[in-house]
């Protein structure tokens, strides 16, 4: 474990920025997405299903490859950790936006009603009363994806990021210890998750808390 367990930790910083990296990409596309889907004139609303379900309905894999090897053919290189934040980011925001969509969409209708009866325009209406209520109901779907986001770094060894995935096979393939190797790697993963996990649910305790007092903090 001394030998070994470095390595994998420098592995892990770098599993933890696409991560963290990913993550901010995805809120950002998925509430752009959703936003620009329910309220958006009707051309950005196609935009932004197209994206939808182009990043659905493809390989997280595939978008990889495709940014890192194809778009240098189009003049534009882009550094691996780039690469990686931006194509798990957009993937998980595009399953995002649906779940923010619905979580707007769970809010009863007589929150708008009441809203229009206050004279309150549409913009104060989404800040101060509907995201609020669904921010709270959109968090425990926001935790599963940010645990697939995690799961889905392993990818990233593909495109020469020395990730927590690629310090372990390059230390099965030194060491030829692959038992310890890989429980060690699996355990890193589950404590990450388990972290994101615990991380979510104070969060939303937090934000319902809020919620009753009639804010969201």
């Amino acid at each position: 474990m001394r030998d070994f367990l470095p390595e994998l930790l420098r592995g892990g910083v770098i599993t933890l920025q696409v991560t963290a990296g990913g993550a901010v990409v995805a809120v950002i596309a998925a509430l752009s997405a959703a936003l620009t889907r329910l309220y958006g004139p009707r051309p950005l609303r196609w935009l932004a299903t197209a994206y939808v379900e182009l990043f659905r309905g493809t390989s997280a894999l595939v978008q990889l490859f495709w940014l890192f090897f194809v778009l240098p053919h189009f003049g534009v290189t882009l550094s691996p950790m780039v690469v990686g934040i931006a194509a798990l980011g957009l993937n998980v925001g595009a399953y995002g936006a649906e779940v923010v969509r619905g979580a707007i969409g769970s809010v009863a209708r007589g929150q708008w009603e009441a809203c229009t009866a206050l004279n309150l325009t549409r913009a104060q209406t989404l800040r101060r009363i509907v995201l609020p209520q669904a921010f709270v109901a959109m968090i425990p779907p926001w935790g599963n994806l940010f645990i697939e986001l995690l799961k889905a770094t392993s990818l990233v060894s593909l495109i020469t990021l020395s990730d927590l995935a690629f310090k372990a096979q390059q230390l099965n393939q030194n060491t030829l210890r692959t038992a310890e190797v890989f429980s060690t790697v699996l355990l890193m993963y589950l404590a990450l998750s388990v972290l994101i996990t615990v991380g979510m649910r104070a969060l939303e305790a937090r934000a319902a808390l809020g919620l009753r007092r009639g804010r969201v903090s």
